[in-house]
Order: C-alpha cells, then structure tokens, then sequence
C-alpha cells in the first residue's frame, strides 16, 4: 500500500482487464478495494477530466516518474552527519541521528537546527536533479 500511496499526485498509466489504458494524474486510492481515482486522464477515448477505475478491473498500474533517490540523499547527508545515517529503503525512509526521519516529500518529523539542516540537504538535491532534467 505504501508504494500505491506514494504514486499519489503522480503521472500514472492504468491497464484494465478490458485492454483499456488510461494515463493521467492518481489522485485517489482505496486501500481496501484498490479502486483509483485519476484527474486529467487520457483514454482511446479522449480527454476525461476525473476517472473513476473499479480495483477489481485494474490489471497493471505504471509510474512514468523515477523514484526519488534515497541513496544520494544518504550519501549528500553523510557528508554533513558522518555515521549518523540509516537508509531504510524497503520503508521509503532515511533516518539521520536516530531521530530525524525523511522520504521523498521531506523531513516526516523532528525539528531544531540539526532537522533544518537535513532539510537543506534535500532541498538542494531535488534542485540539483530539477536542473538535470
């Protein structure tokens, strides 16, 4: 569930049981029934503002973006923080000084100078990657 609900606000392409694909923005997950919610999507169709797609039809969920780097956020915090970091990559988390917790969307929780920090870390990395793209 945790790899779906980070896919959330991303571009995404839904394969369904009938052959159908639908590309567009996930904006919404069931967790129980799977079902997705997708904003301005696009179908053999055409244009459809808001899609509503059954879990039960759903074959195949794609991401067209590549997943956010923890290693090179590691590796960049090791540098401020030597031998206080952990990279958690089956949770999507990395913890620096046992304390601060950060995944793809920043610092989860934490505050003070040493939080501060981390977060300038990784908001350097995300413009270093912007400017690559």
């Amino acid at each position: 569930m945790e790899e779906l609900s980070n896919l959330l606000q991303k571009h995404v392409s839904v394969l369904t049981t009938q052959g159908k694909t639908f590309i567009g923005t996930l904006t919404g997950v069931d967790t129980e029934t799977l079902s997705v919610c997708l904003t301005n999507a696009k179908s053999d169709a055409g244009d459809i503002h808001k899609v509503f797609l059954n879990g039960d039809t759903i074959v195949q969920i794609s991401s067209f973006e590549k997943p956010f780097d923890l290693q090179s956020l590691g590796e960049r915090l090791e540098r401020v923080f030597p031998r206080m970091v952990r990279v958690m990559d089956v949770g999507g988390v990395l913890v620096v000084m046992d304390r601060i917790r950060v995944n793809v969307r920043g610092i989860m929780e934490d505050t003070g100078h040493a939080a501060e920090r981390v977060q300038q870390v990784f908001v350097m990395l995300i413009r270093t990657k912007a400017l690559k793209a």
